[in-house]
């Protein structure tokens, strides 16, 4: 299934475990920060209603 990388398997190998581990890192990030952006938004949108603004 896996072709033969001869040699440079273990460099072949690295690469994609390491771009695997930082795409998966980039996802949680962008995850987390999205979560609270719409928390950041909900509280100004909540203060804006109260305020009677808007």
């Amino acid at each position: 299934m896996m072709p033969d990388l001869g040699k440079y398997s273990i460099y072949v190998l690295g690469a994609y475990g390491a771009t695997l581990f930082l795409m998966a890192g980039l996802v949680l990030l962008t995850l987390r920060r999205g979560r609270a952006a719409r928390a950041a938004l909900k509280r100004i949108e909540e203060e804006t209603a109260r305020n009677g603004k808007g």
